[in-house]
């Protein structure tokens, strides 16, 4: 309450544009760009194939995408910003969302999974908290906090469900929702992933949600052999598209575009991210109740 939040910080010195800005648009959907990159999977294949090879183990490419966000964050913290009730805030954590199918079948459930990162972590230690949490969630009889917080909601009747979520919608608001619910909600996230090649879907942009506070939203689609012009010559390649979503209101486009250089540079050389992160950039331009001062 008061602009203070149990999942971020309020941001200080902020340009007047900036600050003026949420109030202009004042939701979400209003505010998204959209942008993608094609991705070169042979770069990425290569280093699957070698690390297999090496006795380094398996990976796939949602590992390396998931490890890519990451490190961009801790890189680029500005991109774990996020707006809410008109304020821009830097978040406490890194965090990645996706949906997990209990089954490959057309009827079997999803449900989502919110991982917590430091920045710290290699492209190993990213793999394999991803592979736990999916080995968790992908089988029948799983149940996680998010599905147990969605059940609760939905054994009361229909109006009380419209009621409930209003509730959730105007505590997070005034920054007093609970964090054991903030926590469980894949939607209060830094960005929102979409493995839509696993299931051999075209790529999509895919909007950002309103309700809660993600920022960013990124969607694998399914790779494909195109005409490549390298050099003088055309050839063809194999390029898996890779569409982004992000809140424009938390930092500038420069910011961005730098950000999603060194994205795509990770991803052309995935062997970079198995490198430790020395430190973590810090956004300084933070205030918390400690440090308040009128």
């Amino acid at each position: 309450m008061f602009g203070f939040r149990p999942d971020g910080k309020k941001v200080k010195d902020i340009d007047p544009i900036q600050r003026i800005i949420p109030h202009i648009m004042r939701h979400r959907h209003d505010s998204q760009n959209f942008t993608g990159l094609d991705l070169p999977c042979e770069p990425l294949d290569a280093f699957i194939k070698d690390e297999l090879a090496q006795g380094n183990g398996t990976y796939n490419y949602m590992h390396i995408i998931i490890a890519g966000i990451v490190r961009i964050i801790a890189r680029y913290p500005r991109l774990n910003r996020f707006i809410m009730n008109g304020r821009i805030y830097a978040r406490n954590a890194i965090n990645v969302s996706f949906v997990v199918k209990k089954g490959m079948t057309a009827d079997a459930a999803e449900t989502t999974v919110k991982l917590d990162f430091t920045g710290l972590e290699t492209l190993p230690q990213v793999r394999d908290k991803v592979n736990a949490a999916i080995a968790a969630n992908n089988n029948l009889d799983a149940d996680n906090g998010t599905d147990k917080l969605a059940r609760l909601i939905t054994y009361t009747p229909n109006m009380m469900i419209a009621f409930l979520i209003w509730l959730i919608r105007v505590l997070d608001k005034h920054g007093i929702l609970p964090m054991s619910v903030i926590n469980v909600s894949p939607f209060h996230t830094s960005a929102f992933v979409t493995n839509l090649k696993s299931i051999k879907g075209p790529s999509i942009f895919h909007h950002l949600y309103d309700f809660g506070n993600t920022g960013m939203f990124f969607a694998m689609g399914k790779e494909a052999m195109v005409p490549v012009v390298e050099g003088n010559e055309v050839i063809t390649g194999k390029r898996m598209p890779f569409q982004i979503v992000t809140d424009e209101r938390f930092c500038d486009g420069f910011y961005f575009v730098s950000a999603l250089r060194l994205l795509k540079e990770f991803y052309t050389n995935p062997a970079m991210l198995k490198e430790p992160l020395e430190a973590l950039t810090q956004d300084v331009k933070v205030i918390d109740r400690h440090s308040f001062r009128r």
